[in-house]
């Protein structure tokens, strides 16, 4: 409660002096008014009495009202200049928004929030107090219950001065356990029901988003898919094991979801075993779902190639095209035996392990393959062009193309791995004019290209290309 102070030490007992007189001012008023009474009742002349008692109390309300203006209250202060008293009470409002954990420009930032609470009534309230104190605004909240609490994932707008460090020991003494905080950006705006039916509506047009989907359901995990052994019992049991998620593949192995930072709740367990549920009916009733896209590219000589995607039911042609490869070419892709190439195609084309590309002339043969692979947090580009079909720029052309479906799926960077003799691999990788780093070792070089300072860029050039 605030309390107000005396604009002077003084001034109480200046009123006090003031009613004093004023008291008796009124008895001295009232006796004067009744002697006056008495002498005109019974005096000789009471129009002369009457006249000058008049005069009389003009004369004393004339003082009266001229000792009130000179010892009456003193004339409200004036407003401070700017530059003086203002400046201080503007110190003073910076120095309390600090303190509140804000700034007073109105700059904010976006973070995501994960909590522990206890399942008590008023846990949640007060982790909303502590923010609410903060000036920390909650955009979106999802609560994960537990067998022995609720795990709370917040979208919060705070200040821009208020640390990740200053976040979490806010929500710590409100009662949270295992705060775990990464910074937002506009695309966490979205709220889950929606983000959930755009990734359904995904994997749905595109059974290689599968991988893509539960990536950018969990945030910065890692996705990998391992093909069944032999003896692996024919319907392995999903499971939750904490950061680690097992879940069975509809086209067979399994796919492991691994989060290092962060356990996985039943909830989140829950959403991942729907797309795969979802994924594994439309893969019964549609079979290889793959985009129709086609880009039509005419080559420098004038002949004309489509580049499109490629997926499991290319593999025929993809054998026919390794027998019309020479042994060096197919050595230079596949680092390897080269009788080993063919038993790669079953891996490549699959949709779990990544996004491919093939090249097609226009009497409809199949003269070269490009591959996106994920390799965990990292991203594999690989081409094979037909011996009478390279050098006409089909290798730079799929390259571009790729490193675009990784900027589309997130990745901030693409990695090659080819000789230190494959010139054409060398030129397609710097003519992608995106930052490089080479690394050599044993002959063997790996080449990798950052995505993150530089916009995706265009599949083709735009002379060349032609959507169809």
């Amino acid at each position: 409660m605030s309390q107000s102070t005396p604009a002077h030490p003084g001034s109480r007992q200046h009123h006090w002096r003031r009613e004093f007189v004023e008291v008796a001012a009124l008895f001295t008023a009232m006796a004067t008014a009744d002697l006056i009474a008495e002498t005109v009742g019974h005096g000789p002349d009471g129009r002369v009495l009457l006249v000058m008692s008049a005069a009389a109390l003009l004369a004393v309300a004339g003082f009266h009202t001229w000792w009130a203006r000179g010892r009456g209250h003193a004339p409200p202060a004036a407003a401070p200049r700017p530059g003086e008293d203002g400046r201080a009470d503007a110190s003073a409002d910076e120095a309390g928004a600090e303190r509140a954990g804000g700034r007073t420009d109105g700059e904010t930032t976006l973070w995501r929030l994960r909590t522990t609470v206890r399942d008590a009534p008023g846990s949640l309230g007060a982790v909303c107090t502590a923010l609410a104190g903060s000036r920390v605004d909650i955009v979106t909240l999802q609560t994960h219950p537990l067998a022995d609490g609720t795990v709370d994932e917040f979208l919060l707008r705070a200040p821009a001065a208020l640390p990740a460090t200053a976040l979490a020991r806010t929500v710590t003494a409100a009662g949270g356990t295992d705060t775990w905080t990464e910074r937002a950006d506009a695309h966490d705006l979205v709220d889950t029901p929606t983000r959930m039916l755009t990734l359904a509506t995904r994997t749905a047009l595109d059974a290689a988003e599968l991988p893509l989907a539960l990536r950018q359901l969990f945030g910065r995990c890692t996705i990998r898919s391992t093909p069944a052994p032999a003896d692996a019992p024919a319907h392995a049991e999903d499971a939750l094991d904490g950061t680690v998620m097992r879940l069975r593949d509809p086209s067979g192995g399994t796919i492991t979801v691994q989060r290092d930072h962060l356990p996985f709740t039943p909830t989140e367990f829950a959403r991942a075993r729907a797309l795969l549920e979802l994924d594994a009916r439309l893969g019964a009733r549609l079979g290889a779902r793959t985009p129709d896209a086609r880009d039509v590219l005419t080559l420098p000589e004038g002949n004309e190639i489509t580049i499109r995607r490629a997926g499991p039911e290319d593999r025929d042609a993809a054998l026919a095209m390794h027998e019309r490869c020479s042994p060096g070419t197919l050595a230079l892709r596949y680092h390897g035996p080269v009788g080993d190439a063919d038993r790669y195609l079953a891996h490549l084309l699959s949709p779990r392990f990544g996004q491919s590309l093939a090249v097609e002339t226009a009497s409809g043969r199949l003269v070269a393959l490009g591959h996106l692979l994920w390799d965990g947090d990292e991203n594999e580009v690989a081409l094979l062009v037909e011996d009478g079909w390279q050098r006409r720029g089909i290798g730079a052309a799929m390259l571009r193309k790729l490193v675009a479906m990784a900027a589309e799926a997130g990745r901030d960077s693409v990695y090659a791995v080819t000789q230190s003799t494959n010139t054409g691999m060398v030129a397609a990788m710097r003519e992608l004019a995106l930052p490089l780093d080479y690394q050599v070792e044993d002959g063997t070089l790996v080449i990798t290209a950052t995505l993150a300072s530089a916009d995706a860029p265009s599949p083709l050039p735009r002379t060349t290309q032609d959507r169809t």
